[in-house]
């Protein structure tokens, strides 16, 4: 291809072919369920799940969940579930999700989860698109797919997670239909998952749709299988786990996204893992305070608020001063929040403030960044504790390759990219091309060493009414530098000027408005309050310092409520939903421009 640079983590094109081949070697023949198979007999009494039931910790071993995916995944067998159909999972992070997950896989059917956010029309779409035979939900949910039940000719059995239903088959009965059915057939459940390939799919991933419906990502057992063994040669198992070899992981990102899908669910068939389930992600922290995972993966929201909060526990917050605080100050301060066993630690799926990484890599947590996307069965690149590069998203993976094409859109080539859109040849054709790069619709830039740094979406950037091209990225990673704006939409495209849209950080915006002797019940009274307005002012004027004149806020609206799944401004995965924001707000970004 023309106009093309090349960097790759090992420099070489020999080089990244004889890394390929070795991983694929070692993987050879396997899936996710041999791998499986292997860990629960390695690991029988290993604690596998864990959560809080009324105040109280509950646990399963590796054992225990092994008898029940066994015993779920022939009692789908009895009620229909035949190999290749599909099955949705609709459910908040609990043991029965995951165990719900392994067993459509061991049944040879495919499973498919669905966002808590979504609405009853979006799960219809989703449910109907990939004609699930069976659905597996939390009663909290059954309502919802009780009202499109009529739209899903294909759906012909729903079991429910908690309790029962009069159009649902119980999760006990369900089980125990299965364990009858493995005591007069012994060998049954092995003899079929057996014959899942590692050319089977895995799983589909509906991408969380920032414009217009979701694409089924097509994820082979082969594909999470190189996954594993790869980011096993960046960060060595051993470098995962605690001292005693133990690693703990909380569970709590969405399980319907490739991330959750991959650390939590597929990383503990891979490798003994425990984990603990934390539903309810406001209480992440928490959780970890009283178990002290050995890793963590978050989007850069999570890593921020953590940031804001830490603020108020340090004098300065400059990293060298950080550094000077004594070790034990610092251990304590890890301790309270549960990071102080933590060995990786991850931010992606958006950029973060390089100052928030730098601030906890001085106060000890590990955190480097990766990136990817369902389309790369969830990271392309990642960056290893003490090799990371501060505002880059990490290097290949060994085997994979990069490419900048002459518009500054990365592609990607190797054993990670998707089989393709479920149904969907003609976009399909558009990401992958006739050699088989994946087109990301990332804009970024690697350095010399193989370093990735991404800078925009392709089909976001922002190009004024003068011909300026704009990245909203970047503007919108200046005025999120401000403590008080917690998000924030750039907008100006075939405009003169660029202005944006600001929400307050719900959080900090109320201590700061205290602290200032401002008294508001809510956020949207401080929205309009002028001292509030004044302060964002300055952090405006204060970003504005930071780009060029073509990229600079001319004016800005703040608004009184916040963007969030539920609201729809934003994706299950806290990216922005742009389209559905200038829609919304279309009304107060001409009054920007009046």
């Amino acid at each position: 291809m023309i106009g093309m640079t090349t960097t790759d983590r090992s420099g070489t094109p020999a080089q990244i072919a004889a890394e390929r081949a070795a991983i694929e070697a070692e993987i050879t023949g396997t899936t996710l369920l041999t791998a499986y198979a292997e860990t629960v007999a390695a690991a029988r009494d290993v604690e596998a799940h864990r959560w809080l039931a009324d105040g109280q910790w509950r646990s399963l071993t590796y054992r225990e969940v092994y008898e029940q995916v066994r015993d779920l995944a022939l009692g789908l067998a009895v009620i229909g579930l035949r190999p290749g159909e599909f099955a949705v999972i609709w459910s908040r992070n609990r043991s029965e999700a995951t165990i719900a997950d392994y067993a459509v896989m061991h049944a040879r059917g495919v499973p498919v989860f669905i966002y808590n956010t979504v609405t009853a029309e979006q799960a219809a779409y989703i449910a109907g698109h990939c004609e699930a035979t069976v659905a597996i939900v939390e009663r909290e949910f059954l309502g919802k797919l009780a009202a499109v039940r009529d739209r899903l000719p294909k759906l012909r059995q729903i079991v429910v997670i908690d309790g029962d239903a009069v159009s649902a088959i119980g999760w006990p009965r369900l089980l125990g239909l299965g364990r009858a059915q493995a005591e007069r057939s012994p060998g049954l459940f092995e003899q079929a998952w057996r014959q899942v390939t590692p050319d089977d799919l895995a799983t589909l991933i509906y991408t969380s749709g920032t414009t217009g419906q979701p694409k089924a990502v097509m994820l082979t057992h082969r594909n999470v299988r190189y996954y594993q063994l790869a980011t096993i040669r960046v960060i060595p198992l051993e470098e995962q786990s605690d001292d005693d070899g133990h690693a703990r992981l909380i569970c709590y990102l969405p399980m319907a996204h490739v991330t959750g899908r991959s650390v939590d669910h597929w990383g503990s068939m891979a490798r003994p893992i425990t984990l603990t389930y934390c539903p309810d992600a406001l209480r992440l922290f928490e959780i970890a305070a009283r178990v002290h995972p050995t890793a963590l993966v978050g989007i850069p929201r999570v890593w921020e608020k953590l940031y804001a909060a830490l603020r108020t526990a340090l004098p300065d917050v400059s990293p060298e001063a950080v550094r000077a605080v004594p070790d034990e100050m610092r251990h304590g301060v890890l301790a309270r929040i549960g990071l102080d066993r933590c060995r990786v630690a991850t931010s992606g799926a958006a950029p973060i403030d390089p100052a928030i990484i730098e601030f906890l890599q001085a106060l000890g947590v590990p955190l480097t960044e990766g990136w990817g996307m369902s389309e790369l069965s969830n990271a392309a690149t990642l960056a290893a504790p003490g090799h990371s590069r501060n505002g880059a998203v990490g290097r290949a993976f060994p085997g994979m390759e990069l490419r900048i094409a002459g518009d500054a859109e990365v592609l990607v080539r190797g054993p990670l990219v998707m089989n393709g859109y479920y149904k969907d040849p003609e976009r399909t054709a558009e990401a992958l091309d006739a050699d088989g790069w994946m087109h990301t619709g990332d804009i970024g830039e690697l350095d010399a060493d193989g370093f990735l740094t991404i800078t925009d979406r392709k089909k976001e950037l922002i190009i004024t009414s003068g011909g300026k091209n704009v990245s909203p990225a970047l503007v919108e990673y200046e005025l999120q530098r401000h403590p008080l704006i917690g998000q924030a939409c750039a907008v100006g495209d075939r405009r003169n000027y660029v202005t944006a849209l600001l929400v307050l950080d719900p959080e900090v915006t109320p201590a700061w408005a205290r602290a200032h002797g401002i008294e508001a019940a809510s956020l949207a009274e401080l929205a309009a309050h002028p001292q509030v307005l004044s302060e964002i002012e300055r952090g405006v004027g204060e970003a504005n310092s930071h780009l060029a004149r073509a990229e600079q806020v001319r004016r800005f609206r703040v608004l009184p409520g916040e963007w969030s799944a539920e609201t729809g401004e934003l994706t299950p995965t806290m990216k922005r939903r742009r389209r559905v924001i200038v829609e919304r707000y279309a009304r107060e970004i001409d009054q920007l421009y009046a």
